[in-house]
């Protein structure tokens, strides 16, 4: 089958399960309670754990095996990571060569010694990055089952978001640690060899205990347990602390209904504490550097506000706490909690907090598959952060998603853009990766509300977090929230923008003046067929609003201009071009503009607007 081919067979999967969809984010979810236990070295950074959960099969089918990832085993040379971040045609720097380079005391390793199902020793193979289990037992729809494991490992150099000793000092970013169920859902196994892109997970309540050095303070997922037994900064004013004799502490978290956890550790981190007026906790752990003092101090009332935007724009948060935490290799998000490097200008700090956290909606609380839609995390998360830095820098950019635009703009004129229904694991690319879940995902949502009308957006914004949270939703649960808000069909746009690369390119192409009345030119150059806000401006500055539909959305959008619009008759698809007639003179015409708001993704913006001059009488061609 070839390309064009199977991503129409996709297109149609996509809508025909879309049509057939009674309610949004409706189905049924696997879900998982995991006991975790580990105990660090920090001499060699070796690590011993054990991890008790009981999986809960919630779907019609019988499981007969089941997957871990086991994420460390990237950081091997030979590992498919490595070999694919040194053949991939932009090689990403964070990653390039160094995995390849590293000596056996510096690689990472997660082997499981032993794995039982109810007390009955299991079958398992180390592929990779994956563990494959044969069950002794099936699990049968609607019952669970009790897997009791024992792993070991060695915490690799910090090469990509998980590691020890990153390039600002912090000992340990512990990400991807554990073996970790793979996701099970209507699509079936997602155990996919992790080469440094996405995640999926299963929800689940977390008991985790951590064994560190006492010198260590621990951030974490989750809520801690022991404040009293670890100190630290943790416990409560007047609290006698009670920190046992010998060389370790035990850290204790609990993490209510989440898919992941992280933690981090350091000897010499800084741990502040600031409180929303709903009670939620924001932790900001940093190195105890003067250099880092001022940003870190300033960030916090920035993060408040960024949390209350988000909270009425798009859903409330549901956890009690997040921790902003020095480690990583950049920023990084995971469930109640983000890893950033901190030697950064207050803009800069507070700019990849606003992006990391706001993951938590699209990512921790909502958790679409990021591997099969990288796009609805990294770009809703994208859309969000341009949205958010606005309000909290007025003066930052009068065009919030300008830069979305212009990485978008650059990769289909160097021809190289790949559609969004690529897997994250399969783009060609890293740049035709970052622009399409980035940026072309950002432009998706923008778009959106050019095609449905800012309100109704807004309002489903809302009503898909507060439907799906916890859900695990597809894009088409989010396209029957927009359609049902909207009263519009939206299969075209989803088609069109997911599953090609097909561009838009409207142009005014004529104006002529017969009679008592102007007759206006529209064409319709690129592929991609949209809605058209056409703004007219008479020479005493008054602006109209013209609102042409396209025939396949049945139905119109409402007015977004105070002064209201006028809609005239559908425009088809198949139909290159579109007359309007208006009753009015040429002479008293200044500006015709196919959407001033620059939401619609054109991609040649120049022939949108006509200026006519003064005196003009006679057909004008573009």
């Amino acid at each position: 089958m070839n390309t064009t081919m199977y991503r129409s067979v996709l297109a149609s999967v996509f809508l025909i399960t879309s049509s057939c969809s009674i309610a949004q984010c409706d189905g049924w979810q696997q879900k998982v309670e995991y006991d975790l236990f580990i105990d660090l070295d920090v001499k060699d950074h070796s690590f011993i754990g054990t991890e008790r959960i009981k999986y809960y099969n919630n779907s019609p089918d019988t499981i007969y095996r089941v997957f871990y990832h086991l994420y460390f085993n990237a950081f091997k040379p030979g590992s498919m990571m490595d070999v694919r971040s040194r053949t991939i045609k932009d090689p990403d720097k964070r990653i390039s060569e160094k995995i390849h380079q590293l000596s056996p005391e510096e690689m990472g390793d997660l082997t499981v010694t032993e794995l039982k199902q109810s007390g009955k020793a299991l079958d398992i193979r180390h592929v990779g990055t994956i563990l494959e289990v044969e069950l002794a037992k099936v699990l049968l729809p609607g019952k669970s089952t009790l897997l009791e494991m024992k792993f070991e490992g060695q915490v690799p150099v910090q090469v990509r978001r998980s590691g020890r000793d990153n390039k600002e000092g912090i000992a340990y970013s512990m990400s991807q640690w554990y073996p970790k169920l793979c996701e099970f859902d209507e699509e079936g196994w997602h155990a996919n060899p992790y080469i440094a892109r996405e995640f999926h997970g299963v929800w689940g309540d977390f008991d985790l205990k951590i064994s560190i050095d006492r010198n260590y303070t621990v951030a974490s997922t989750g809520y801690l347990q022991n404040p009293q037994e670890i100190g630290h900064g943790y416990e409560q004013e007047g609290e006698k602390l009670n920190v046992p004799d010998g060389e370790k502490l035990t850290w204790h978290f609990s993490a209510p209904n989440v898919h992941d956890v992280a933690w981090a550790a350091d000897p010499d981190y800084r741990h502040d504490i600031t409180r929303m007026d709903d009670g939620t906790e924001f932790h900001f752990f940093y190195k105890n550097d003067s250099a880092l003092f001022d940003a870190w101090q300033d960030a916090p009332p920035y993060m408040v506000q960024c949390f209350e935007y988000l909270n009425k724009t798009f859903g409330q948060y549901p956890y009690k706490k997040y921790s902003f935490v020095q480690g990583g290799d950049g920023g990084m998000e995971y469930p109640m909690m983000t890893l950033v490097t901190g030697k950064r200008s207050l803009k800069s700090l507070v700019g990849v907090s606003t992006h990391e956290a706001i993951h938590s909606w699209f990512q921790g609380v909502l958790a679409s598959n990021e591997s099969l839609y990288p796009w609805v995390d990294e770009g809703f998360t994208s859309y969000a952060t341009s949205q958010t830095f606005a309000q909290l820098f007025p003066d930052h950019t009068s065009d919030p998603h300008g830069g979305a635009r212009r990485g978008y703009l650059m990769i289909v004129e160097s021809g190289e853009e790949e559609p969004l229904s690529t897997h994250a694991d399969h783009y060609n690319s890293n740049m035709a990766y970052g622009i399409a879940s980035y940026s072309k995902g950002e432009l998706f949502l923008d778009q959106l509300s050019y095609v449905i009308g800012m309100d109704a957006f807004n309002d489903g914004m809302l009503q898909y977090f507060e439907r799906c949270k916890f859900k695990h939703p597809s894009p088409r649960d989010l396209k029957r929230i927009m359609e049902k808000r909207s009263g519009l069909e939206l299969d075209w746009y989803f088609e069109q923008w997911i599953f090609t690369t097909n561009t838009i390119d409207y142009s005014v192409q004529a104006v002529e003046q017969i009679g008592d009345s102007v007759f206006i030119t529209l064409e319709k150059k690129g592929l991609m067929m949209m809605p058209i806000d056409l703004v007219i401006t008479g020479k005493d500055g008054n602006a109209e609003t013209h609102y042409i539909p396209l025939r396949i959305m049945r139905g119109s959008k409402k007015a977004e201009d105070p002064n209201g619009m006028t809609i005239h008759d559908n425009w088809p698809w198949t139909h290159p071009t579109y007359t309007l007639a208006l009753a009015v003179s040429v002479e008293d015409l200044q500006r015709i503009e196919i959407d001033p708001s620059y939401r619609m993704v054109d991609i040649d913006r120049e022939n949108n607007v006509l200026d006519l001059e003064d005196g003009l009488r006679f057909k004008i061609q573009r």
